[in-house]
């Protein structure tokens, strides 16, 4: 059924929730619901409908017809579509963030910042697509080679809920860039957001058969979309196993993938460091998003000169962090996203003390309703606790003490992740010979940003393959084709 605009109002706050197939709002028809549900107050605000067969199948038919459209579309168009959709996200902004904090937890002021780093996503890919160069190559007379550069097809995104903005953003941005059709399939937990910016598209003036909005079962919209043969590439950003679930789907159709997968951020802090700098910088780095970030830091690898001061340090910034309703604009630290990960948090913990970790700050549960978890600060926790191989996507920082340079490459590169890490030390030549030897595909050295529209973002090892953003994001959209004439 259609029922007019894409973010069509149940309430003053968060919008009436449908698939967007072929332009049209899909819901109802007896299909199954999911709630959405603030994790600030544990009350369901939405009703979501999810996908069935024949919805899937007409997506994919979708897909396929405005694949057809989009990729012979002028750079030119493109480019005014992204750029147009970037002027209204900022138009939108306050409605678009206030939805995102509703549905996820996250601060108004982070969710606020998520909006603008999704314009200027689509602000740089709108001048990005209008740079997809091709080459001639060098040939005897008569003869001709040239390498040119082809949207890859329709793309397959699946997107978390964790960065309910900025993930759909990343997601639709590129595919559209290169001129290929997508479906998205966003997260059940934070739906609202999602629609939004493909809202934003659409009144761009996107063609309605280029991207698609689909909700579901997981399992049941992955494996029904990646066995499609009209589906060219898969783009997922989520945990380890469920990539490697998909990529596997995804092999046997050969279809491409790019795959931003888990972390367990190392921090690698020598007692030549900035310690106040350090502190300052990676304790709001950690608490924001109450942690689940995927680049965020979490194993402190501390130098012993100076790992009391930074321990306690830390533990004194946690303690001090206001933590409430993401809509206060006081709060520094909302609830986390769904009470899986509280649950997660005390599991993890609790493991950790048994093995002799000790609790610095936090370790509990807090507030009476919502899923409230204090920053929590660990220290001397022992490297087989599970915390320290799995990663904890949660408020909390471990912070254990090393001697010798060797010992703390070592431990940072001792799990099979690498997706991003950050170094805090003062010495140049140490900075050089460290940033060669972490095994990690996104450095921060002396600082936490390790990200921006133009700088390619992705991991290495079980983290994943493939970038999104700059412009590797556009190429991994792309397939390369010679020809040779004579």
């Amino acid at each position: 059924m259609s029922d007019g605009s894409i973010l069509g109002m149940a309430g003053a706050t968060y919008p009436s929730l449908a698939m967007v197939i072929d332009g049209e709002r899909v819901s109802g028809g007896g299909r199954r619901t999911a709630p959405v549900i603030n994790p600030a107050t544990g009350e369901q605000i939405g009703d979501l409908p999810l996908a069935d067969a024949a919805d899937l199948d007409r997506a994919l038919e979708t897909a396929r017809r405005g694949f057809l459209v989009w990729r012979d579309s002028l750079p030119q168009q493109r480019a005014a579509v992204l750029g147009g959709a970037a002027r209204l996200l900022r138009e939108r902004a306050e409605e678009i963030a206030r939805i995102a904090t509703l549905e996820e937890g996250k601060t108004i002021a982070e969710s606020h910042g998520e909006v603008m780093m999704t314009a200027g996503l689509f602000d740089f890919y709108a001048a990005e697509c209008q740079r997809i160069y091709g080459r001639a190559l060098m040939r005897p007379p008569g003869m001709r080679s040239t390498v040119t550069y082809e949207p890859v097809g329709p793309v397959a995104a699946f997107a978390p809920w964790n960065f309910p903005i900025g993930n759909p953003g990343r997601k639709l941005g590129a595919p559209i860039a290169a001129g290929c059709s997508v479906i998205l399939k966003a997260a059940e937990e934070a739906p609202g957001s999602a629609l939004g910016i493909l809202q934003a598209l659409l009144d761009a003036g996107l063609p309605k058969e280029v991207a698609q909005a689909v909700f579901g079962v997981p399992d049941e919209v992955s494996r029904h979309l990646l066995a499609s043969p009209v589906i060219r590439k898969l783009s997922f950003t989520g945990s380890t196993l469920v990539g490697k679930h998909l990529m596997k789907l995804a092999a046997d159709d050969m279809k491409r993938t790019t795959m931003e997968l888990g972390g367990h951020g190392p921090v690698l802090v020598f007692a030549d460091a900035d310690i106040d700098r350090a502190l300052d910088t990676m304790a709001a780095a950690k608490w924001r998003n109450a942690g689940q970030v995927c680049v965020s830091p979490t194993r402190y690898i501390v130098q012993e000169d100076v790992f009391e001061r930074f321990r306690d340090g830390f533990a004194k910034r946690a303690l001090a962090l206001r933590v409430g309703n993401g809509l206060d604009p006081n709060m520094q630290m909302g609830p986390m996203a769904n009470p899986r990960r509280p649950d997660a948090m005390e599991r993890l913990i609790d493991d950790a003390v048994r093995r002799g970790g000790r609790v610095d700050a936090g370790g509990s549960r807090i507030a009476n309703q919502g899923f409230f978890f204090a920053p929590t600060v660990l220290s001397e926790v022992p490297p087989e606790a599970a915390i320290m191989n799995e990663e904890p996507f949660g408020p909390v920082a471990i912070v254990n003490p090393f001697r010798t340079e060797d010992q703390m490459i070592a431990e940072a590169n001792r799990l099979p992740y690498g997706l991003a890490g950050y170094l805090w030390t003062g010495d140049a030549t140490r900075q050089r010979t460290v940033s060669r030897l972490i095994e990690t595909g996104m450095l921060g050295i002396n600082t936490a940003m390790i990200g921006g529209a133009d700088s390619p973002f992705g991991g290495v090892k079980w983290s994943g393959h493939g970038h999104e953003d700059g412009p590797e994001g556009l190429r991994a959209c792309l397939v390369t084709k010679v020809v040779h004439e004579a």
